[in-house]
């Protein structure tokens, strides 16, 4: 399925890759057709018929996925002069903010409804409860990143989200960046000799280490790692940590595992540079927008 060119262009100003969203809406449009067309529509709205809707808020958070909206109208059959944002993603919304104007024929309307909600509830609950990680870091100096897990298929988007939040990305995929985790530990043989193979692959990748305790900790440092992940770490292996560091200024620490949300703040003061949540993508609760029909 091909985008509208202005479609497209509102994709690429966001950082989205009009192809894969393209993929990613087509396959959800097709997925609701796959065992007929849609009989309820087709019956209950006139031929010819036309609607205004608006896409209303139930409830509060922070928005995400407006152009991705627009994508799904389009690869419906809907001209993407029909709808009319009237908000941007990364705005903090109240419940009852309208946040999209649709004028539309009423059955393709009807028939895009559900995917076009699917997308925008998702990315607006990932973006929504970034910002609330933010909020409860705020004035700290550490930053929010996601990770990589992500639904399949919908990692670009849901990374977007994250963005929307206000969060940042960690690593697309498998080859942007090097992690070396307990595994890569283990067939290495020991966290130092992981560090060496992996730059002698790949020198100018950006490279990151796990570490489970300290000792790993100024393995890595005297390896001469300059991002660490310290994982499952209290927070005073967290704050023994940064002590560890100090002396090496270009090295940041990241925490990693069984973060929650009520001791992000706690997490944040130890002095680690990121903190890393994996429940933004793969945990998020959909914030709840409806589409209401507000005249035909």
């Amino acid at each position: 399925m091909t985008l509208n060119a202005m479609v497209a262009r509102q994709l690429v100003a966001a950082g989205l890759d009009p192809e894969d969203t393209g993929r990613a809406v087509g396959a959800a449009l097709e997925e609701d057709l796959r065992y007929g067309p849609d009989v309820t529509s087709a019956a209950t709205a006139a031929p010819g018929a036309r609607a205004v809707a608006g896409v209303v808020a139930r409830q509060p958070g922070a928005l995400a996925g407006v152009p991705v909206a627009l994508a799904v109208l389009d690869l419906a059959g809907l001209t993407p002069e029909s709808a009319e944002p009237l908000r941007t993603d990364g705005d903090r919304i109240d419940a009852g903010t309208e946040v999209l104007r649709i004028h539309a024929p009423l059955r393709e309307l009807l028939g895009a409804e559900r995917t076009l909600l699917n997308f925008l509830t998702h990315l607006s609950g990932i973006a929504t409860a970034t910002r609330a990680w933010m909020d409860a870091v705020a004035g700290t100096g550490c930053a929010v990143r996601d990770t990589r897990k992500t639904t399949p298929g919908l990692r670009q988007l849901e990374k977007y989200a994250v963005r929307c939040g206000g969060g940042q990305n960690h690593r697309m995929g498998l080859g942007d960046a090097a992690l070396i985790k307990d595994n890569h530990v283990a067939a290495a043989g020991s966290v130092t000799k992981a560090i060496e193979a992996v730059r002698a692959v790949a020198p100018a990748l950006p490279l990151e280490v796990e570490c489970d305790d300290l000792t790993q900790v100024e393995e890595a440092l005297a390896a001469g790692a300059e991002l660490i992940l310290l994982d499952n770490m209290d927070l005073s292996d967290l704050r023994a940590a940064v002590a560890l560091a100090k002396p090496y200024p270009s090295v940041r620490l990241e925490a990693s595992g069984g973060l929650r949300l009520a001791t992000a703040r706690a997490v944040a003061e130890t002095g680690v540079d990121f903190v890393a949540v994996g429940a933004l993508t793969h945990s998020s609760p959909a914030l709840d927008l409806g589409l209401d029909l507000l005249s035909g």
